[in-house]
């Protein structure tokens, strides 16, 4: 619905000759809009703040800048690994949607991947906005009873001595995957390792 909210807000409402009937949902979306500013409850500053909120100052970059914290930091790490939402909210981040949140630690021995199970659950201040596929239901369903095949499938292969742990996140908990830090990584700084961190990698269904 962002993405709707900000074609409408721009005057970008399917006028081009070349672009495609708006879609029912958009046609909602508008007529909803048409509503809110005949009553002038409509505030298209407010919505483009909003906007540019959700594009600036929420994404992958933020859980990277806590996986790189923790990969150079021992002490931090325990923190992370303890109480990751205290943690994490030492570097600025937290709110809606991170207000419960908890550190999955990649090992040799141990691979971690998230999934929602019921919805879309998704740790927004740390890594923005969940993508189509970790919402999609074969990606829900699937990666429960044959995870270790899911990830495979999405180019990340894990050895079968290595345990799978399937996390399901929730309204009550959201959980970020401290990948493994990759090797021959020493000499790099803080913000060159956070350049190296994914958001596929925090969910888990990616190496770093």
């Amino acid at each position: 619905m962002t993405d709707i909210v900000h074609q409408h807000a721009h005057g970008e409402t399917g006028e081009h000759p070349n672009a495609r009937p708006p879609s029912p949902i958009e046609q909602r979306v508008q007529a909803l809009e048409d509503l809110l500013r005949e009553q002038g409850l409509f505030d298209e500053e407010r919505i483009e703040q909003l906007i540019q909120h959700f594009e600036q100052n929420l994404g992958p970059m933020n859980g990277a800048r806590v996986v790189a914290r923790a990969w150079v930091d021992p002490e931090y790490r325990r923190r992370l690994l303890t109480d990751a939402t205290a943690a994490i909210a030492e570097l600025g981040f937290g709110g809606p949607e991170g207000d419960n949140m908890v550190a999955l630690e990649n090992t040799e021995q141990v691979h971690n991947v998230v999934v929602c199970t019921l919805c879309s659950c998704y740790p927004w201040p740390v890594l923005g906005l969940p993508p189509r596929w970790y919402k999609a239901a074969p990606y829900r369903s699937r990666v429960v009873r044959e995870p270790r095949r899911v990830l495979a499938e999405m180019g990340c292969n894990i050895p079968e001595d290595v345990e799978l742990r399937v996390w399901d996140s929730s309204a009550e908990v959201r959980y970020l995957v401290v990948p493994l830090r990759p090797p021959g990584t020493e000499d790099l700084d803080q913000a060159q390792l956070a350049a190296l961190v994914t958001r596929d990698g925090m969910i888990g269904v990616a190496p770093v």
